[in-house]
């Protein structure tokens, strides 16, 4: 199966494509705005790069947030657009559980993990996840304050990662069971693309016309 898959959910543009499971081709442009002609440029180059054509794709998969509220609508209107173009199939993906599948496979099985993507002031978008990508905490949006997690932090050691995380790490940082990657991780749909051909070997696609990004508030401005 072929899966083309774009992330915007926050600043810049991500789009993969993977042939059953496996990446063939990748773009990851960081940039302060996003727009559908950009999003479309690094689409096509992506699907070419991997040596096939757009009817070629048997399903679009779509970061559906939450995230900014800009870089999301561009995502999943041209991710819809394409959809009905091709008589292709939508997959939607949580943008928090796609980042922490970047994380996981690196740390042991005791570890939980929390993605933050920045919602303004001490405000984040936030889930924990254990290694097997299933929720702890549920993703909603969170006022960090110093025993933020602090019934989780007290068990498990937690990574607290993505563009929302230096806001948590000047207040949990000197817990001993709270951990920071030295390096930003950011939304990617490399990942997507990986949880999207689960998704499509088990048949879970989106309701083309009702679907909706996960916006989870009214509007962030990114």
């Amino acid at each position: 199966m072929n899966i083309l898959s774009i992330d915007t959910s926050t600043r810049g543009c991500s789009v993969a494509v993977h042939t059953d499971g496996q990446l063939l081709a990748s773009y990851d442009l960081l940039t302060e705005r996003v727009s559908s002609s950009l999003l479309t440029t690094l689409m096509k180059n992506a699907v070419e790069q991997a040596g096939l054509t757009l009817s070629s794709l048997d399903a679009v998969a779509v970061a559906k947030g939450p995230g900014s509220y800009t870089g999301l609508r561009v995502s999943v209107s041209t991710a819809k657009g394409l959809c009905y173009a091709l008589d292709k199939p939508l997959i939607g993906v949580e943008t928090l559980t796609a980042m922490a599948a970047q994380l996981t496979p690196f740390y042991p099985e005791n570890f939980l993990f929390c993605p933050m993507i920045d919602a303004r002031r001490m405000e984040v978008f936030a889930a924990v996840l254990d290694t097997k990508l299933e929720k702890v905490l549920p993703t909603q949006a969170v006022i960090l304050e110093a025993d933020s997690f602090a019934e989780l932090l007290q068990n498990q050691p937690i990574v607290f990662f993505g563009d929302g995380a230096a806001k948590s790490r000047s207040l949990l940082g000197g817990h001993p069971n709270a951990y920071f990657p030295d390096q930003l991780i950011e939304p990617s749909a490399r990942n997507v693309g990986t949880l999207a051909t689960e998704a499509y070997v088990q048949g879970r696609f989106e309701d083309l016309p009702s679907f909706e990004p996960y916006y989870l508030k009214d509007f962030v401005g990114k």
